[in-house]
């Protein structure tokens, strides 16, 4: 496990899991969402995320967090890991209001420079419509990739606080 896709749904927990894989991994993290936004909310163009992309996947070693369906084939394609936070719709959606609530009018720490926390109706709607709009094709991806790639589901934070146990004393064990 040297290069690592992190995907999921908003409020899955995909920047905690790879802060932490990257401290017992000892790989670099990057997390989209602090590289593809610009202050106040402004995205950057699909070409710079491309180019963006292009130049993290090509380096030795990385954890990437995010989705940006996007560009989301690039990241499967490089990665020889793909670890997907298959939590419950209302976990996330839990998480995305607590978020919210603690970080109000400030950043967090996996978000870029100027981007102050705030409440996005239509975001919410995204992760509330996620498990039906876009993991089907998700795990389509992953199906297709679970033959040449480690893939790894967690499906609850105790399956992920396991998988992280695991690897004090041995190499994960992916599970398909």
């Amino acid at each position: 496990m040297e290069k690592i896709a992190i995907i999921g749904s908003g409020g899955s927990g995909k920047s905690t899991f790879a802060r932490k894989l990257g401290a017992k991994l000892q790989l670099p993290v990057y997390h989209l969402d602090a590289i593809l936004w610009k202050p106040n909310w402004t995205a950057v163009s699909r070409g710079q995320q491309e180019a963006i992309q292009l130049q993290l996947v090509n380096k030795e070693e990385w954890i990437i967090d995010g989705n940006y369906n996007g560009t989301l084939d690039l990241r499967l394609e490089a990665a020889d890991c793909i670890i997907f936070m298959d939590m419950p719709r209302n976990l996330c959606i839990y998480r995305i209001l607590k978020r919210n609530f603690l970080y109000r009018n400030t950043q967090r720490p996996d978000m870029a420079t100027g981007c102050q926390e705030r409440f996005d109706l239509k975001f919410l709607k995204w992760v509330w419509n996620y498990s039906r709009d876009q993991r089907p094709r998700v795990l389509q991806k992953l199906q297709r990739l679970a033959i040449e790639k480690e893939l790894v589901i967690l499906a609850s934070p105790k399956e992920a606080k396991d998988f992280l146990e695991q690897l004090k004393t041995e190499n994960p064990v992916a599970v398909k």
